[in-house]
């Protein structure tokens, strides 16, 4: 328990940034990671090799997105509008609005792929355990979901 309570506290704002990118709203995005601290609580016990607390959690987290989708019929990105994007200040302001939009488009399976493989990081061996996927399906949803960013950053241009 001690593990998992540090694991939580040191990754606490990838959590956040993950069920935000599902939510598109801060206080949801905290109650989909809530959610997802209570459910990791309660199926800790199913956790054979804490070494796999990553992914697993992970899975949990976006599963707690996913579900908050379907309750609240979430589909159509232009309910926030531009202004939901968190954006670093480093970053050119316009690229990113076009970028995140584009992948606020795609479908929840390819923009979760999307999601964890670039901005969290994770290896693709890692987003099919998180996912459930095999590892084949994981990478052709990849290259499915960049050839469409590719194509609609191309007609945004």
């Amino acid at each position: 328990m001690q593990m998992f309570r540090e694991y939580i506290t040191q990754n606490q704002q990838s959590f956040y940034r993950l069920a935000y990118s599902y939510t598109k709203n801060s206080d949801a995005a905290l109650d989909v990671v809530q959610n997802a601290i209570v459910k990791g609580i309660e199926k800790l016990h199913t956790l054979r090799n804490p070494d796999f607390m990553k992914t697993w959690f992970y899975r949990i987290v976006v599963n707690e997105g996913l579900t908050y989708l379907r309750r609240n019929n979430v589909i159509s990105l232009e309910e926030y509008g531009e202004t939901a994007l968190p954006v670093g200040e480093d970053r050119d302001v316009a690229q990113n609005v076009d970028l995140y939009n584009a992948v606020q488009k795609l479908e929840p399976k390819l923009k979760t792929i999307v999601i964890l493989r670039f901005f969290e990081d994770m290896k693709l061996e890692d987003i099919a355990a998180v996912t459930g996927e095999n590892l084949s399906t994981v990478k052709s949803r990849l290259y499915k979901a960049l050839r469409l960013l590719k194509l609609d950053l191309q007609e945004g241009a």
